[in-house]
């Protein structure tokens, strides 16, 4: 099956900085007298698959932190790998054809996929490797597909990582587990996860959003700009067996301690030089209190396993808006103020 030639819309940046207005476009003119934005055109050939690759035309994405993260430069020079970059890490859509060696997919299955480091989602189309992509149900909508891959994967990975069973009836018994920034794109799933098996769950967000992470699974909800909620403190007075920090912006370990149990852990899901150095003074001191930075590597049968969570009604992605993809730039900077509840989701084929 040929790739499709020509050209095709794309949202990408050249240039480290410059948030969400230094982000470029194409947008096609249907007019000779229409207008379009020269400084922020950008027109790019519709990609081929290689081998073991498939090409995608892609419906939905979403925005996670790590795209402004990495615009902004807190991974330079490893990433992004090289510029001009189009980020979106989260693919959902059609398979328009295969490079060789695929044979899990043919044209017109509806697929979703995880596609880190390389992104490509902000894109009508986007080639990844056949190993990173999934088939979607057609119970689970495209827009409910398109926060998993990054988000859904982490929260699940954190929770595999600290031993949190997802099966309340696997004898390894209910856990206190703390959710920090809960209403946002990983935290919303952290809870809904925990809460399927079983364990008892704290969770901070803002006071707006009290009542939904309640509604998500939460037994106690803290409003993080009261002083229980910036003490970390749960209202029942239990210490917690694990911490899912989903929070970007980091409490001191001294914050963490005392409400940890006695071999408490803080997975820590954007960890920093302090968040690794805590980490190695710990090892070397043997304290029973850890702060374990996240490294995780995802797989398919992760994905697949919440697409059927998804299908069951088990999982859900809260979705704060959508964008099409000549506006990705609000969604870019409504992803960077901290604001957004769940998921930011950017439509490929919606109306301009």
């Amino acid at each position: 099956m040929a790739a499709p030639s020509g050209t095709m819309r794309t949202v990408q940046y050249d240039r480290y900085g410059g948030g969400a207005q230094a982000l470029k476009t194409w947008m096609r003119c249907f007019r000779t007298s229409d207008r379009c934005d020269d400084a922020r055109h950008a027109e790019v050939p519709i990609p081929s698959p290689g081998k073991g690759e498939v090409l995608i035309r892609m419906e939905a994405t979403s925005l996670n932190v790590v795209d402004w993260r990495f615009q902004k430069g807190v991974a330079r020079p490893v990433m992004p790998r090289k510029f001009p970059f189009v980020s979106g890490y989260d693919l959902t859509g059609e398979v328009v054809t295969v490079g060789t060696g695929v044979s899990d997919f043919k044209r017109g299955d509806k697929v979703v996929a995880f596609n880190f480091p390389n992104g490509g989602g902000l894109a009508e189309y986007a080639v990844v490797s056949a190993s990173k992509t999934v088939l979607r149900p057609p119970e689970v909508s495209t827009a409910q597909a398109a926060g998993l891959p990054m988000a859904a994967l982490t929260a699940l990975l954190s929770l595999k990582g600290a031993g949190v069973s997802l099966d309340p009836r696997d004898g390894t018994g209910r856990k206190n587990v703390l959710i920090t920034a809960a209403s946002g794109g990983v935290g919303h799933y952290v809870v809904q996860l925990a809460r399927l098996g079983g364990h008892h769950v704290t969770a901070t967000c803002g006071a707006r959003n009290l009542v939904l992470v309640g509604d998500l699974g939460a037994d106690e909800v803290l409003d993080y700009k009261t002083p229980e909620g910036a003490a970390l403190r749960s209202p029942s007075g239990k210490k917690y067996d694990v911490v899912v920090h989903c929070a970007t912006t980091g409490f001191p370990w001294s914050e963490f301690r005392p409400v940890l149990a006695a071999k408490g852990m803080v997975l820590e899901l954007t960890p920093g030089f302090v968040a690794f150095a805590t980490t190695i003074f710990q090892m070397v001191t043997f304290s029973k209190k850890r702060l374990v930075p996240l490294i995780a590597s995802p797989k398919k049968e992760d994905l697949e396993q919440l697409l059927g969570m998804v299908k069951l009604g088990k999982l859900k992605t809260v979705i704060d808006s959508r964008y099409p993809l000549s506006k990705a730039q609000d969604g870019w900077a409504k992803s960077m103020s901290g604001h957004a509840t769940g998921k930011i989701i950017v439509e490929m084929g919606a109306a301009e």
